[in-house]
């Protein structure tokens, strides 16, 4: 993790925990804030790119690392009510 970029874990959560936790964590964030979301629900790898593309915000890449994604994403500049 980089510094000044915030990390979110959300492991061992299934849909729609970890879009949940995530839009909850966003909304109390500057616009521009790099997010670092921790996910191992395969189906997180659908629905926190379609979450973030929904809300405004951008997904800029995702690794998966022993099971474990690592989804980066940059805060959208408007307000997000998910």
């Amino acid at each position: 993790m980089s510094e000044g970029e915030v990390e979110i874990d959300t492991l061992g959560l299934l849909c729609p925990l970890p879009v949940l936790r995530l839009r909850k964590r966003l909304l109390g964030l500057a616009p521009g804030t790099l997010v670092r979301c921790l996910a191992d629900d395969p189906v997180a790898l659908i629905d926190i790119p379609h979450f973030c593309a929904e809300a405004g915000h951008t997904h800029l890449s995702v690794e998966e690392d022993g099971g474990v994604q690592h989804h980066l994403i940059r805060r959208g500049e408007a307000p997000s009510d998910g």
